[in-house]
């Protein structure tokens, strides 16, 4: 940033001018995208004066990005929940009560729902957003105080085929390298991501790397698989991509297969590597369906609208590497054959010896600050801490002796089978933290509803989000800068979180999971965070050389890290060996997306992300970012505005066979035809009503990167973006929160 690198201070942050020169500082993590910077909170008193990107922090190394430097003061906004509130319908007033007397409204909730309809009948929700041991005690609740293992996450929704999938061929859930290993890359490979908006301080590194010292040989070479032309396709200063493969969204599988098809038909395995460090029986399967005419390059690109000729260029590129390296976002897990294509990713690369080194690998880029740790803590129904499968006997006895309860052996609902049986009456109560489904979610109006079918939703949080406005007990969370803990990021590495200042409420997330459990009849005895880390260590072998003192002095570890690794942990995975013993490949068929184009929907609408803004924007709306972008808007290719009378800045319906909404129409040719793309930082946007319930086959991985719908000029707003104004206004008069005034969504 220019405020960083000014010799002279003379450019200064307003909060500086504001509130004076810091006293102290504290070393943190970002809580912001899965790249977990760290930062120094400079402070005067308890009162943030700046946020300053860590000169030495493993991940960022002094980098930062707009959102981690400058978009933090949504900790101290005027919307901050700070007492707990209670109401027995949602058409109630909100009632402002002790902790004590929220805590106990809920448990008195919550233990009348199992006892009329069975210990199944409630779950819990634990979120990316917070710590692995604000994640790990939310997860013990469920399993020990409800008894259950309705138990999800909101990784979920985003990279849960990348755990179904890497777990199945390399036999671990996580990406394979550091982020310094990029500049080891000769090759890049961008699959399904923009790292330049939602990763912005990688992909500087990777940048870098890309423009080399100004000569072409010393220039990594780069591939962008995109149905977008992001920025690093031409518009990067001094960066352009080698192959752009504009594929239509819905056909990653069939591009991932051709590439391996002119792989495996034109001599470029790497048979050395394949017949030491893979499986022969499942490569030898792998390689004669691949081989088959049906899966070329050329059969393909009638479907993929990818020519053949610049298919087979970019697969002969990725081969010869001599260091090729796959990065990959939601674009690769949010389909419904999101885990096909995560193990199609992972044949590619151990059929071309791309695993195991620097500069290589496959490496996820993960949305959220924790969303590697959610799922390490054991968020999903099926698995306990460490991807140990709840049936697995050995397993889940160290953990019933640890906890000192009988374990179900039986995998819980994901979160769309709790709302499926919400609407049949099955399923009443919900404890979700740090997550607004409402918003996040596909197909607004079902989760709505699913919501609105419970007896008893308990929402723990920051703000009173969207999901908060179902709910009947707001307990008020923490944010970053009040937590204490440890954030894992996309490369595994575990970083410290610090208290900056004291929790605006009193107390910690994890204290008040505590406390509930502890009302549900399950006392957790815990005095400090680090206390339940040093029970993850004793339980999870992956991190069992984890600890606050390694952190402290090392400054971060990655997993596994045990008596097996080097003490901090493993920088490269599967260096000598795959985690599972050998290699597996695995057949990729393409099957195409129930979401086709039709005369009644004839585009296809895919979803994404910008830099200014994070994820739902419950943080970065709060903050000056909006000044940047401030609304969600609609890109649509210029062909595609003309055919429909749609200019730059129109109101324009886009509908779906799940629901209607309104947007601002973007004309950009960034966009392919028939191809269109939103955000969804604004909730009165409503780009989740139009997304459906489609999702992965393995994983329930929700497809929100390909619904068709159709888009046309409007007049007014949607009848649900009425029906949702009315009802915001409602809630938040009940919460006694100001009220707004009309806000125009649509002409």
């Amino acid at each position: 940033a220019c405020v960083e690198a000014c010799p002279t201070a003379t450019l200064q942050e307003k909060s500086v001018i504001e509130r004076g020169q810091p006293e102290h500082s504290v070393v943190t993590t970002c809580a912001y995208c899965g790249v977990g910077c760290g930062f120094k909170a400079e402070m005067k008193g308890n009162t943030v004066v700046r946020m300053v990107p860590w000169k030495d922090g493993k991940a960022n190394d002094g980098h930062s990005c707009v959102k981690g430097r400058f978009a933090w003061g949504y900790a101290t906004h005027q919307d901050r929940i700070s007492t707990p509130m209670v109401r027995d319908k949602i058409t109630d007033p909100w009632r402002e009560v002790s902790w004590d007397e929220a805590i106990g409204f809920a448990a008195s909730r919550f233990k009348a729902i199992q006892a009329a309809h069975g210990k199944d009948a409630v779950g819990g929700i634990t979120s990316s957003r917070c710590t692995n041991e604000e994640v790990y005690v939310v997860q013990k609740l469920i399993r020990a105080a409800f008894n259950t293992n309705n138990v999800d996450t909101c990784a979920r929704v985003c990279h849960s085929p990348t755990g179904y999938g890497m777990g199945q061929t390399f036999g671990t859930s996580a990406g394979t390298q550091t982020f310094e290993s990029v500049a080891h890359a000769d090759v890049i490979v961008v699959i399904g991501a923009n790292p330049s908006d939602a990763h912005p301080v990688f992909a500087s590194r990777m940048k870098r790397r890309l423009r080399g010292d100004g000569t072409v040989a010393s220039k990594a070479r780069l591939v962008v698989v995109d149905p977008r032309r992001i920025d690093l396709v031409a518009d990067a200063p001094h960066i352009r991509a080698d192959h752009h493969l504009q594929l239509r969204p819905g056909t990653n599988v069939a591009v991932i297969t051709a590439l391996a098809h002119v792989v495996v038909t034109e001599g470029l395995v790497n048979e050395a590597y394949v017949a030491e460090r893979c499986e022969a029986q499942s490569f030898n399967d792998w390689r004669a369906f691949v081989a088959r005419p049906e899966n070329s390059p050329e059969a393909f690109e009638e479907a993929t609208g990818v020519p053949a000729a610049e298919l087979r260029a970019a697969a002969r590129l990725y081969a010869a590497g001599p260091n090729s390296a796959i990065y990959y976002g939601l674009g690769v897990t949010e389909h419904a054959q999101g885990s096909t294509m995560v193990i199609g990713i992972a044949n590619l690369a151990m059929a071309c010896g791309m695993v195991g080194r620097e500069g290589v690998g496959v490496n996820p880029l993960r949305g959220q600050n924790n969303v590697q740790g959610s799922c390490d803590m054991g968020s999903f129904p099926h698995e306990l801490p460490g991807y140990r499968h709840i049936s697995d006997t050995t397993a889940r006895s160290q953990f019933e002796a640890a906890w000192g309860v009988t374990l179900s052996p039986e995998p819980g609902l994901r979160i769309p089978n709790m709302f499926d049986a919400a609407l049949s009456g099955e399923f009443k109560g919900l404890y979700c933290v740090g997550e607004d489904i409402v918003q996040s979610d596909p197909n607004t109006q079902h989760v709505a509803a699913a919501l609105s079918a419970m007896d008893c939703i308990v929402v723990q949080d920051i703000f009173l989000n969207e999901t908060a406005k179902y709910a009947h007990v707001l307990l008020p969370g923490s944010s970053f800068l009040e937590k204490d803990g440890s954030f894992t990021n996309a490369e595994r590495r575990i970083s410290r979180v610090r208290q900056v200042m004291p929790p605006l409420a009193g107390l910690g997330d994890w204290e008040v999971t505590c406390r509930l459990s502890t009302a549900l009849g399950y006392p957790m005895h815990y005095e400090h965070p680090e206390q339940i880390m040093q029970e993850v260590a004793a339980l999870t072998p992956s991190f069992a050389g984890v600890s606050y003192a390694k952190i402290e002095r090392l400054g971060s570890v990655q997993w596994p890290c045990n008596a097996d690794t080097a003490e901090a942990g493993t920088a490269i995975m599967h260096v000598d060996r795959f985690v599972r013993g050998k290699g597996r490949f695995f057949n990729t068929q393409y099957v195409a997306s129930d979401e086709k184009v039709t005369r009644r929907y004839p585009l296809l609408l895919t979803t994404g992300r910008i830099l200014s803004q994070y994820n739902v924007g419950a943080q970065t709306r709060r903050t000056p970012n909006n000044q940047w972008h401030d609304e969600d808007r609609l890109d649509i290719h210029p062909h595609d505005a003309q055919e429909r009378g749609i200019r730059d800045g129109d109101w324009v319906g886009i509908s779906s066979r799940a629901g209607d909404t309104v947007l601002r129409a973007t004309v950009t040719e960034r966009m392919q035809p028939g191809v269109v793309y939103t955000t969804f930082h604004f909730p009165e946007s409503g780009a989740n009503v139009i997304t459906t319930d489609s999702s992965d086959w393995a994983t329930n991985c929700p497809e929100y990167k390909v619904t068709a719908v159709q888009v046309m000029p409007v007049a007014q707003p949607s009848s649900w973006q009425q029906q949702y104004a009315d009802f915001n206004r409602d809630q938040l008069a009940l919460a006694g929160q100001p009220v707004p005034g009309a806000v125009v969504v649509g002409p």
